[in-house]
């Protein structure tokens, strides 16, 4: 990782735009080249935020996705939309999100999209900044998927998808990209009770290919489907085991948490650099820049400066545009004053 004390850098995902969600909400209106400038408009008003809020790494915010992982599914050969046991109507919750059967061999001969997104970025965005791209891992992205007789329960998906991930990874490098982040947030949401080595194996196989390639991080939540949790939020269960993640940077939800179990930091400090969200995306208090001050301070205690980067707890789109923006210029502002005293 370059040797920025303090880092600013975001998860992934960044709010659409409003006529993003018209457009996709009416395809049907619109030919293929209405659609694609309708994304690189988005795209660029993505860069436009965190550039101008100055963040040293920024994304394309995903302006591509569809609920960070759902998307993926539609490159993916051997399934179909399930939505026959999709709740339609009342509070938000994880089983409003699609689901998907198994109906033959899992495959992605055309890979999953996010060399395309990350090509659009560079050819977008300034210079200067770190250009990241993110993608699930294969535990989260096995989540959505109904096991059959194939494929017996989510474990064996997962091995099914893993190289499929692998081959993406490696093609992300080989198109230039120096920062990429494995999303699993479905490891840290069932820590508790299920096999954390087994977790930590997964993911070291999946990134094999791609280690020493690039800055490599992960990122781990408790969920953020229209704002909502999802997982038991506890950071003591991924330890010991996760400390033997292969990653460069690993990203923590601490802000939504009130920074509870803020001391496990450390352990995790003495292994790989630390991403820890101290930006809370589900609530629409804006943190001031003193906010800021006050939380990294609270974080050198446990991550020494030149090992920790900030960020928000988890992407930005389920937040509002107008507090994304906000956000992020007091969190990258709060970070520089740090840094300034250092």
């Amino acid at each position: 990782m370059p040797n920025i004390p303090i880092r600013t850098t975001v998860v992934g995902s960044y709010p659409f735009p409003g006529w993003l969600e018209f457009v996709s909400q009416n395809l049907d209106q619109f030919g293929a080249a209405d659609i694609e400038e309708a994304i690189e408009d988005a795209v660029i008003a993505a860069i436009h935020d965190q550039t101008t809020a100055g963040l040293d790494v920024i994304t394309d915010g995903e302006q591509t996705r569809l609920d960070f992982n759902l998307s993926f599914y539609g490159f993916i050969n051997g399934i179909e939309n399930n939505t026959s046991d999709t709740r339609k109507f009342g509070p938000p919750a994880h089983d409003q999100r699609g689901k998907n059967n198994i109906i033959g061999n899992l495959a992605a001969p055309n890979g999953l999209g996010a060399v395309k997104e990350f090509e659009r970025l560079k050819k977008l965005a300034p210079k200067g900044p770190v250009l990241k791209a993110s993608i699930p891992g294969p535990y989260t992205l096995a989540g959505r998927l109904l096991p059959n007789g194939t494929y017996k329960d989510r474990y064996e998906i997962t091995e099914a998808l893993l190289p499929i991930i692998s081959n993406e990874l490696k093609a992300l490098v080989a198109a230039g990209c120096t920062e990429i982040t494995v999303d699993e947030p479905s490891m840290s949401c069932y820590a508790y009770k299920a096999d954390t080595k087994r977790f930590v194996d997964i993911f070291n196989r999946t990134v094999k290919p791609i280690k020493e390639k690039c800055n490599l991080s992960t990122h781990l939540c408790f969920g953020n489907f229209k704002g909502r949790p999802v997982g038991y939020r506890s950071i003591k269960p991924m330890l010991p085991d996760f400390l033997d993640m292969n990653v460069d940077e690993i990203h923590i939800e601490m802000a939504n948490r009130e920074f509870a179990e803020i001391e496990l930091l450390a352990p995790f400090a003495e292994k790989m650099n630390v991403a820890v969200g101290i930006i809370d995306v589900k609530n629409y208090y804006i943190e001031t820049v003193d906010d800021v001050v006050q939380r990294i301070n609270r974080c050198l205690k446990y991550v020494p400066a030149e090992k920790l980067s900030v960020a928000p707890d988890c992407g930005l789109s389920q937040t509002a545009r107008w507090a994304s923006r906000q956000k992020l210029i007091n969190m990258v502002a709060g970070a520089k004053k740090v840094r300034g005293s250092l």
